[in-house]
């Protein structure tokens, strides 16, 4: 488990302060320096502060948009930074839609670690080294990635398998991390309003979260399982096999896979397969795994798909999962069939139930933004809608409304983007749209089942019978609690962090004043009542605490006057 406390003003700071140096100098390198110093974040880390905030950007860097300077300076800031920025990219309902494609270009491109580490947490896992579970295992990795790299093995049964191997000491390099985030992120909210609004606070927990699974090699192993289990006995998908004898947290053994990389489409004609073949069973493949199961691999880019034979293929990588219930998939069922019958306002209010919002939108302006978009698309033949543009408009056309997509519709989409443009890599005429339709309509057919619709009006049933048990009880108990006295109204404040926090401050320096003048008229009256020891007849006592007081008093000055408030 990570453990991720808050920072407070003295102590786990400067336990952090080289790394929270350099992430500081990085953000002033990358432009940032205006956001630093509206976090007032110099009462927490004094020291050096002064010398990172006098460094300007580079001129090449001013040129760049401010979405590329994040990317860029999260790059520069390492594993734990690159990771939250693949994380954000998903996650359309947590930052704006212009930083989503710049942050969808973050790679991992991590130099391996040693294979004398790689013994280390093998005889830390399992108390024995490789050399003593394997027939054979390469010392030199043939994949390396933030979190982990990957070795080929051997078995002593002579199966060939790919072992996974977390970085050691990438726990606590992650804890640090967040930690520092999670202080900045409280830093944003108590003091910059405009960044209040994204709830970076959120951000840092959801990434931790999703951070926790991905440093747990038994959630992936999971997934695999789960994932097999579902398409068991189907023979145009393959799961690799997970070896649990040899899997921990921080190891993974799984079945090692050789097919085709399913971008590389000469080597796919050299082998004689069937390109318009392998897209169609593609593309299904993801289609099955939202529509049938609501379990779907949230990452299917290039790199994690394998073509093994004429008719199968192979996912890997399943350490990011998306899930979709059946009540967001009949929603968004819903809202496509309403674009298709180009009812205006019927796709508006899809819109509404199937997106997250705090305050109710224009409901006129968002029919008018919906007619617009629906123009842009309509009116194109099938084959020339791409999924991926269509995602990005819809995006942009949620975002100008205050309107944040699921993040599991989200990755539905990016996911179903993703495959598209494979897709149209191996068969330019490929259309998506009408790749899904069959799909589409079975899901809007499934609600109107008796079985369905019995099951509906079952859980309809149950929740009223418990509504009509508990309003009575929960209506006396208030009437109770009303006739008692006992009823209180409580009252929550926002936005009052900053407030307090310079309230604080001011409180600190008026104790620091005081404590100076009376440190100040204390040595006075030892210096005039002479007592010993005595230095040149003056009391050495008296001489040392008027010194330690003036020196107080001119640091308090200084920092009066560096603020600029005096």
């Amino acid at each position: 488990m990570l453990s991720i406390r808050k920072i407070g003003a003295f102590g786990r700071t400067y336990r952090h302060l080289s790394r929270y140096r350099q992430i500081l100098a990085i953000l002033f390198k990358y432009g940032f320096g205006d956001i630093v110093e509206r976090l007032n974040i110099d009462q927490y880390i004094e020291i050096g502060l002064q010398m990172i905030s006098s460094r300007r950007p580079a001129h090449t860097v001013q040129k760049q948009t401010r979405p590329e300077r994040v990317r860029m300076a999260l790059e520069e800031l390492g594993p734990t930074c690159i990771k939250l920025g693949q994380l954000l990219s998903m996650r359309a309902d947590l930052i704006p839609v212009r930083f989503i494609r710049e942050l969808s270009k973050l790679q991992d491109d991590v130099p391996p670690f040693p294979f004398s580490e790689v013994r280390q947490i093998f005889e830390s896992e399992f108390g024995a080294l490789p050399s003593e579970l394997f027939e054979h295992f390469e010392e030199k990795p043939f994949a390396s990635a933030s979190i982990g790299q990957v070795h080929r093995a051997r078995l002593r049964s002579g199966e060939l398998v790919a072992v996974k191997v977390q970085r050691p000491g990438l726990k606590g390099i992650i804890e640090v991390d967040l930690e520092i985030m999670l202080h900045l992120a409280m830093l944003m909210e108590g003091n910059i309003e405009e960044f209040a609004l994204h709830r970076p606070v959120k951000i840092v927990e959801e990434f931790a979260r999703v951070v926790e699974k991905e440093l747990d090699y038994t959630h992936e192993m999971a997934n695999m399982e789960r994932f097999a289990g579902q398409f068991f006995g189907d023979p145009t998908v393959y799961v690799p096999r997970v070896f649990r004898a040899l899997t921990t947290d921080r190891i993974l053994t799984m079945e090692f896979i050789s097919g085709i990389k399913i971008s590389r489409t000469d080597e796919l004609e050299r082998a004689g397969y069937d390109k318009k073949k392998i897209v169609a069973i593609g593309t299904d493949l993801l289609l099955r795994q939202v529509f049938d199961h609501g379990f779907f691999h949230a990452d299917p880019h290039p790199g994690n798909i394998r073509v093994i034979s004429r008719n199968a293929i192979c996912m890997l990588d399943f350490g990011m999962m998306g899930t979709i219930d059946r009540y967001n998939r009949s929603d968004f069922v819903d809202l496509i069939y309403s674009v298709v019958r180009r009812d205006d306002p019927r796709t508006a209010q899809v819109l509404l139930k199937l997106t997250l919002w705090e305050r109710e939108p224009d409901i006129r302006a968002l029919e008018r933004d919906v007619s617009e978009f629906m123009g842009q698309y309509l009116y194109k033949p099938l084959k020339e809608i791409e999924i991926g543009k269509l995602l990005q408009h819809l995006l942009e056309l949620t975002s100008r409304h205050h309107l944040r997509l699921p993040p599991e519709i989200f990755l539905m989409l990016k996911a179903l983007g993703t495959i598209e443009g494979i897709a149209r890599l191996l068969d330019p005429d490929f259309d998506m749209v009408a790749r899904a339709a069959p799909f589409i309509r079975r899901e809007k057919m499934e609600r109107f089942r008796p079985k369905r619709m019995a099951e509906d009006v079952f859980n309809l049933s149950s929740d009223l019978f418990e509504f009509v048990q508990q309003f009575p009880r929960e209506l006396l108990e208030l009437a109770r609690i009303i006739k008692r006295q006992q009823l209180s109204v409580q009252f929550e404040h926002h936005g009052l962090e900053g407030l307090i926090e310079t309230h604080d401050r001011i409180s600190n320096k008026l104790s620091i004043a005081i404590i100076v003048a009376a440190l100040i008229i204390g040595s006075s009256i030892v210096i005039i009542a002479r007592i010993p020891p005595l230095f040149y007849d003056i009391s050495l006592i008296g001489i040392i605490v008027f010194v330690a007081a003036v020196i107080m008093g001119i640091w308090l000055m200084i920092e009066i006057i560096r603020k600029g408030r005096i």
